[in-house]
């Protein structure tokens, strides 16, 4: 196999990004696209590079594709990776893989049995700055973690209707910021402490939501980590990340547009941060897919198993249920996390 052929499952925002990088990249065939509306797909490139249909099972059915990237709503996703792996197909799944522990270790456990590969979609893995980061660590050139900083702001609220299927901030927003304290730390989260509030619009206390916290976490070391969320930051897309060591620091600050400083009697400025994920972001996009295909055509380990999905999905229901109750929850008082 000198190609990864692959079809999509959603063809939304998300599923059309991948496309396009699929369709760039030289590890693979973008074959078909599914989704259960095609108008919007139609008369695009999509339709010229690949089958567009409204039934998934054409691609669990077909022979020739090896992997199949679910992109559709959460809901759907544990159903398509059952059917995708039972199939045969290698399976790429955006997070958060389910809503429900105990749904999530029954599609793992499907997923084993198969033998096939499967990686979850935390792309900021594969960003370069943060990536950076994560080998300085594991270099040692830190020494041992002490306490680790996630400070993450979206530049502005979702829509309410996103908000009521979303899953809560803490499934949707900090679930990428539980996969990147773990990845940095290599060590696992003993017990989670959220203080939240809502200080930016009232829709997300009508949907039993937050807009904003503070959480901390311990780690089986005993080292710390804080977690500093929001929903709307006026100055754009906030994404920093620190790691204190006893032998010293690494962070990684925010993209901008330009790294243009003017400085002035008046004044010292430079650009807002990049606005958006998707351009924050962009090239994390593209690595994740690369990485994917290297572990079915080159048998490398994956970046971003199962585990870690379930991991992270474990640590927000964790802070969900730290906030409901005013209290530190330990992850043992949660389902078993071993896949068997």
């Amino acid at each position: 196999m000198s190609k990864v052929t692959a079809g999509i499952i959603g063809g939304g925002r998300i599923g059309q990004l991948h496309a396009d990088n699929l369709i760039q990249s030289p590890y693979y065939q973008l074959r078909s696209i599914s989704d259960i509306h095609i108008s919007h797909l139609e008369g695009t490139v999509y339709e010229k590079e690949a089958i567009i249909t409204t039934n998934p099972n054409d691609l669990f059915l077909d022979p020739e594709i090896d992997a199949i990237f679910i992109c559709s709503s959460t809901d759907t996703h544990v159903d398509f990776i059952k059917r995708a792996a039972q199939a045969g197909k290698h399976v790429f799944c955006e997070k958060p893989v389910s809503f429900q522990i105990e749904e999530t270790r029954e599609a793992l456990q499907v997923v084993k049995d198969a033998g096939v590969n499967f990686q979850v979609g935390f792309n900021r893995r594969y960003d370069k700055h943060f990536r950076k980061v994560f080998e300085t660590v594991r270099s040692g050139t830190i020494g041992e973690p002490h306490v680790i900083k996630v400070t993450s702001r979206d530049p502005e609220a979702p829509p309410e209707a996103y908000i009521q299927r979303s899953g809560g901030m803490f499934m949707d927003m900090t679930i990428h910021d539980f996969d990147m304290i773990r990845y940095l730390s290599g060590k696992e989260v003993v017990d989670v402490t959220v203080k939240a509030a809502n200080l930016i619009d009232e829709k997300f206390k009508r949907n039993d939501d937050v807009d904003t916290a503070i959480i901390t976490l311990t780690f089986e070391d005993g080292s710390l980590g804080v977690i500093d969320n929001s929903r709307q930051a006026a100055y754009g897309y906030d994404q920093r990340i620190e790691v204190f060591g006893d032998k010293g620091v690494v962070s990684a600050e925010n993209e901008q547009n330009t790294t243009v400083k003017i400085s002035t009697r008046e004044s010292v400025s430079s650009d807002h941060p990049k606005y958006f994920f998707l351009d924050r972001y962009k090239e994390a996009y593209v690595e994740e897919v690369r990485d994917f295909a290297l572990s079915i055509l080159e048998q490398k380990p994956l970046t971003c198993s199962g585990y870690d999905g379930l991991q992270a999905e474990n640590l927000a229901l964790a802070a969900r249920l730290s906030w409901q109750e005013g209290r530190t929850v330990t992850l043992s008082e949660l389902i078993p996390v071993k896949i068997d």
